[in-house]
């Protein structure tokens, strides 16, 4: 009964709370996306090889899939905003460092201790869960949703504009400011959201065994797709990631109290949105890899040579339109079915791929691809996120939604592992420059998984499981 109380409750967040927490999703998706367009000027200006300039990248993803899960149930036992203010305290240290950074290994600490913002979606979600009614809800989480993308946008374009007239460092800097500030105006407005009581210790077992699983797993994953690994050494890191895994559930069916309810991860809706999230995210990280390299690609007859700034400037109406998709998703998810949104994603999606693979020799057919892609893949994604935040019980709600962002994380992850894989296959021995063929290779492989999506929903649709 405290739960439901909790929901309606009368100390309920106002416009000037939301729009706070998505101020604070706007500076958090900044900074975690400024490294993106700059990591060829980072690579020169610190001396450092392809390789290690990777690293900068992968280590954010690295501590965001491990962080995830684990800010979500400490927020549902502890409460949201309490631990969203030590969350932002080792990110604002992250950012910090990362400004300040000398050299690659401070720069890589830096960006481990950001990895943490992706803990900040769960957490906020908790607090719309709290504090607004189950169809509220769904718009406030579109809208923290859409400004974290929008972040995304902000730091596509600002690195060029400021690394020229300031220096790399204040590409981290400046965001993490903007961070410091916004969180305390989260912590003004905020009302504190009461922890959930409990006879049980947080299942720190549990947490322990599925944060090596995770990071055992995203740790193979970038060095596999990386510099490469022998046979045996990748059978003996799959070995162990399926032992953690199995350590993991074996610890949760015997806890008092587990870290994640597997009857709730089991139920058909909740493995189902996992599985289209999973899915969505690796054609989007796909896209997100192939459209910048095939903008630099020096220009002969179908590449174009642009600058980093250029590529900011490219990609922008797409994250614009992600943006705004994020936003549409959680008021698209109100109105309509999540599984009727996943299908025109997906349909868009393949349907634009397919033809990008065919036709990429203009500027603004790249830039179209990107939006479109976009726009169907944040509507869905953010459709199924809502739709679960507001379907499992409010002390499951950073739980539930962490294993979304994580498997967002990890797809994203993988598309863009897989993008590279395939132009490094297909690249020109003499130049070692990704070739033509490699392109359109990545764009049809992008639109067949999108459609993969469609398989999936027919599938669950005979099975009768409602997404």
């Amino acid at each position: 009964m405290a739960t439901s109380e909790a929901v309606v409750s009368p100390v309920r967040i106002g416009r000037l709370s939301i729009g706070a927490l998505g101020i604070l999703a706007l500076a958090l998706g900044t900074l975690q996306t400024v490294v993106d367009p700059a990591l060829p000027q980072l690579q020169r200006e610190l001396g450092v090889s392809s390789g290690e300039g990777a690293l900068i990248g992968n280590a954010f993803l690295v501590t965001g899939a491990v962080v995830a899960p684990v800010a979500g149930k400490l927020g549902d036992r502890y409460g949201g905003k309490r631990v969203l203010m030590w969350l932002m305290a080792v990110v604002s240290a992250g950012g910090l460092l990362a400004g300040l950074a000398p050299n690659l290994p401070v720069l890589l600490l830096g960006q481990v201790f950001q990895g943490a913002m992706v803990g900040a979606l769960p957490l906020s979600f908790i607090l719309v869960r709290k504090h607004l009614s189950p169809r509220e809800s769904h718009l406030a989480i579109g809208l923290v949703m859409g400004l974290f993308t929008g972040g995304g946008m902000v730091g596509t374009v600002i690195p060029g504009p400021i690394s020229e007239n300031l220096s790399w460092h204040w590409m981290f800097g400046i965001p993490t400011i903007a961070i410091i500030v916004t969180t305390l105006v989260v912590a003004r407005l905020m009302p504190q959201d009461p922890p959930v009581p409990s006879d049980h210790r947080i299942d720190w077992p549990g947490v322990v065994l599925l944060s090596a699983t995770l990071l055992t797993f995203m740790l193979g994953l970038v060095k596999v797709t990386g510099s490469g690994m022998p046979p045996l050494a990748v059978v003996a890191v799959t070995v162990l990631v399926a032992a953690l895994a199995t350590g993991w559930v074996a610890v949760e069916r015997r806890a008092a109290s587990p870290m994640v309810d597997l009857r709730m991860l089991a139920k058909p809706a909740m493995w189902n949105a996992c599985v289209l999230t999973f899915i969505i995210t690796i054609s989007s990280g796909m896209v997100s890899l192939l459209l910048p390299q095939l903008f630099g690609i020096p220009g002969d007859g179908y590449g174009f040579g642009a600058s980093t700034t250029d590529i900011g400037l490219f990609l922008l109406p797409g994250a614009i339109a992600g943006s705004l998709s994020d936003s549409v998703g959680g008021i698209a998810a109100r109105r309509f079915n999540p599984r009727a949104l996943v299908i025109g994603g997906s349909v868009v999606t393949a349907v634009t791929l397919i033809a990008l693979a065919s036709q990429h020799t203009a500027e603004w057919q790249l830039v179209l691809a990107k939006v479109l892609t976009g726009l169907a893949a944040g509507i869905a994604s953010t459709a199924l996120l809502a739709n679960n935040a507001t379907a499992v019980e409010t002390g499951d709600t950073g739980i539930a939604t962490s294993m979304l962002v994580v498997t967002r994380v990890v797809g994203v992850a993988l598309g863009a592992q897989i993008g590279a894989a395939i132009l490094d296959a297909g690249a020109d021995p003499m130049t070692g420059l990704p070739t033509e063929s490699a392109f359109v290779t990545g764009f049809a492989v992008a639109g067949l998984v999108a459609a993969l999506s469609l398989l999936v929903v027919r599938l669950t649709k005979k099975k009768g499981v409602q997404v």
